[in-house]
């Protein structure tokens, strides 16, 4: 492969995997394993901004005058239902976006804007209390991510352009007086797949979430803490690219009831470690909730 060809594609890598990440196709929100009655359906919708002035090439540091901001847009639906005595839960969501503000070394490389990739989930409620103040619950996710994006090695987007299969445990525990623990442990793996003749291939890669929270009343909560992704070793033709979803993360998250059945969430963290792609000085999020 020539060097314009390895360099477009170890950016390329470098901005999807970034973009990706935002999408929060794996991260939670505190509470997010609560388990709902059968028959409940949830409607939801994401809208979120990140921003970079830092790109960086894994090994080899920071490349200058780059920089981007990402806007994204979830739509999620969520159904609880059961089957036999074990609490479950089908979704499906739906990533859509933006890039702005995009140079890597003073050059504005081209991309692709739009939809993303389909992900349908599936979990399996293994721990499930009545009162969910006091104990643990936990869960068992299946995720799979459905190529429908466009995708382009060529052109950074949010389109992985391949299946990816991503189990994540998830756990809530209850401290009682309005404390709890919410976190969660994920592993992706990626699909090899060729495009434009050049066999492309990416480690398998983790993410570990942790956040304390805490309920103010029934219907207020705040929460902190830290998102940290590992591995994910990008590969064209086997050689590395310089590309890897390494990063850290410190979050801090509000939610509130506005109706019994309309919730607002919102979302404000930073990046304080990455060793592959752009880093995001800031990370906003803002959700909302409808339950049926």
């Amino acid at each position: 492969m020539s060097s314009k060809r390895f360099i477009a594609a170890a950016v390329a890598f470098a901005v999807a995997g970034s973009f990706a990440g935002n999408a929060a196709a794996l991260d939670i929100m505190p509470a997010d394993y609560t388990v709902l009655p059968k028959g409940t359906t949830l409607g939801l919708a994401y809208l979120q901004h990140a921003s970079s002035d830092e790109f960086r090439l894994d090994g080899a540091g920071k490349v200058p005058r780059s920089s981007l901001d990402t806007n994204l847009g979830i739509l999620r639906v969520l159904h609880y239902s059961q089957i036999g005595d074990m609490p479950v839960a089908y979704q499906a969501f739906l990533p859509f976006g933006s890039l702005d503000n995009f140079k890597v070394g003073g050059a504005r490389p081209d991309y692709n804007d739009g939809v993303g990739d389909l992900t349908l989930g599936f979990t399996t409620f293994f721990a499930a209390l009545a009162d969910p103040a006091q104990g643990t619950t936990v869960g068992l996710t299946y995720y799979v991510v459905l190529p429908t994006g466009d995708y382009d090695l060529g052109k950074p987007g949010i389109g992985s352009g391949t299946y990816t299969f991503m189990p994540q445990l998830g756990v809530i525990h209850g401290f009682g007086n309005g404390w709890f623990f919410d976190g969660a442990l994920d592993v992706s793996w990626q699909k090899d797949h060729k495009e434009r003749g050049i066999e492309v291939s990416v480690d398998p890669s983790y993410q570990a979430q942790a956040y304390l929270r805490r309920q103010l009343s029934p219907a207020t909560s705040v929460s902190f803490g830290y998102s940290g992704v590992y591995g994910g070793k990008a590969y064209s033709d086997d050689v590395y690219g310089m590309q890897k979803t390494r990063g850290d993360t410190v979050k801090i998250f509000a939610s509130h009831m506005l109706a019994p059945t309309v919730q607002l969430s919102g979302m404000l963290g930073t990046e304080f470690n990455a060793q592959g792609g752009f880093k995001d000085d800031i990370v906003a999020q803002v959700r909302l909730m409808k339950i049926f």
